[in-house]
């Protein structure tokens, strides 16, 4: 399985969303809830996200289609991975209505 991690389309999946939590908690202590203003524009970090929201099934599934008749069982213990982590940022920004 750890051969197969070193791939960057199984790391950069795993990384990414790690990367929105690393933005999103810091600010949410630092500043704490944001009032929505529906004026206002969202800001780069939603931005980003949304774009992030839009790419990740792409690199989930390009994952998939690449190694998964290679190696079907570390591929699918790393897509699972990989989908528990992309829920992280995703439930959370959902839930705090960011």
């Amino acid at each position: 399985m750890l051969s197969l991690l070193k791939k960057p389309s199984a790391w950069i999946p795993i990384i990414i969303p790690l990367l929105f939590l690393a933005y999103i908690l810091p600010y949410i202590a630092l500043n704490g809830m944001p009032t929505p203003d529906p004026n206002a524009d969202e800001g780069v970090g939603a931005h980003l996200f949304q774009l992030w929201l839009l790419l990740e099934p792409f690199m989930l599934g390009f994952f998939a289609v690449k190694w998964f008749p290679h190696a079907p069982k570390q591929t699918s213990m790393i897509l699972a991975l990989q989908i528990i982590v992309a829920l992280l940022p995703i439930v959370m920004v959902f839930s705090l209505q960011l």
